[in-house]
């Protein structure tokens, strides 16, 4: 069967048992009071449900299978253990909050299991910095290190709605069209499933009232781990000869694909180890925190963010088509993720505490802080006809009657 067909049935399929799945998820997680309750860092004021990413591992999960059926030859089973044991991990952290030490232990495990079990991790650097295959002594460790922190930086960015998912969204279509064009059919199928899974999730998410559900750790730590896949599937192609002569910068690609997040965690990060705090410390320091102090709302605040990566993405795919050489590329790229997530932050933070002083003592802002914040107050779509329509259309007939019994929610 011919690839596009496959991937329309295996997007179809994997969106449909989505949509499904998710309000059997939604009710088992409000009659078992598996929420997010807010507290002063979070930004939502009432609790949420928070198992979305066992609806999205439902849709990739049957569109999975029905690759195995169409697709010759292809076998992901440990890609699918890896996943579910990624999953599992996430929800037991929603449940009961592990210790982050714990956490990461485990990641190590997973990651360096399924490094171990299939053979994929960073093999080669296509050509950056002159360097073509590696040593195993250096792509293993590089991996490990690779893998579980971009795991984190996708756990990291799920603080406001459409951020997490839409970026994971916009990344896998980036995976989807890289795998595609270099004939790798399994691995389209995959982003491809993948992005299909997150679509009923994201429109719950971000319009829905009634039915409204966070994806959680369970669904980060799932997505990061997909990303930590397409990225060692990438980076461990034997084709890397050809895609160097086409002057493709693999990594400059990746990373401009994996931009905001991973650049931003750092970061913050950092950050937090300079003040003398653990790495983990929940804060209120990421990037889209900014736009939120800046009066955008969530859907705005996402949208702006997400826009900035595809910048970076759409410059990485100029430099290629100009003949940029493969260092050019990278280098570029990087100072643009840098300049994004350090720079715009550090500088916006400096607009923010600077101006005159009012009669509380405290800084007003700079004109150009102010001139944010009148953006972010404006045309506020949330507000609108279609934002209705759109909410009427995704909560349906999903009626939920919540009977407060201590803090425990009854669902009918």
């Amino acid at each position: 069967m011919e690839l596009s067909y496959v991937l329309i049935i295996v997007s179809i399929l994997s969106l449909t048992v989505t949509a499904i799945v998710f309000p059997f998820v939604l009710r088992y997680a409000r009659r078992h009071n598996i929420v997010d309750n807010p507290d002063a860092r979070k930004l939502h004021r009432k609790p949420i449900p928070v198992m979305g990413g066992v609806a999205v591992y439902a849709g990739v999960l049957a569109g999975c299978l029905a690759m195995a059926l169409l697709v010759s030859g292809a076998s992901i089973r440990w890609s699918i253990m890896a996943i579910t044991t990624m999953l599992i991990l996430g929800v037991w952290d929603d449940i009961i909050n592990l210790p982050a030490i714990l956490r990461l232990v485990i990641q190590f495990g997973i990651v360096g299991a399924y490094m171990a079990f299939t053979g994929y991790y960073i093999h080669s650097f296509y050509g950056f910095l002159g360097i073509h295959e590696i040593s195993p002594w250096i792509g293993i460790p590089l991996s490990l290190v690779a893998g579980v922190g971009t795991i984190n930086a996708i756990n990291m960015i799920d603080g406001i709605d459409a951020y997490s998912s839409g970026y994971c969204i916009i990344s896998c279509i980036g995976f989807a069209v890289l795998f595609i064009s270099i004939g790798q059919t399994v691995w389209s199928c995959l982003a491809v499933i993948t992005a299909s899974a997150l679509i009923p999730f994201f429109m719950h998410n971000v319009f829905g009232k009634k039915t409204k559900m966070f994806i959680g750790d369970g669904g980060t730590m799932m997505l990061g781990f997909m990303m930590v896949i397409f990225t060692f599937g990438a980076l461990s192609l034997r084709r890397a000869p050809e895609m160097e002569a086409d002057n493709i910068g693999i990594i400059a690609m990746i990373v401009s694909i994996l931009c905001i997040p991973v650049f931003d965690t750092l970061r913050v990060m950092t950050a937090r180890i300079v003040r003398g705090y653990s790495p983990f410390r929940p804060d209120k320091s990421h990037l889209h925190h900014l736009f939120i102090d800046m009066g955008f709302s969530h859907l705005r605040a996402a949208i702006s963010i997400l826009s900035l990566n595809l910048i970076v993405m759409l410059v990485w795919l100029l430099l290629w088509m100009g003949g940029a050489s493969i260092n050019t590329q990278t280098y570029v790229v990087v100072l643009m993720a840098v300049s994004v997530t350090f720079g715009f932050y550090k500088f916006m933070r400096w607009q923010q505490h600077s101006g005159p002083v009012g009669d509380d003592g405290r800084f007003q802002g700079t004109a150009i802080w102010k001139a944010f914040c009148r953006l972010g107050s404006i045309s506020r779509i949330e507000k609108g006809v279609v934002w209705r329509t759109l909410q009427r259309l995704v909560d349906g007939d999903f009626h939920v009657k919540e009977e407060k019994n201590g803090s425990r929610f009854v669902s009918q």
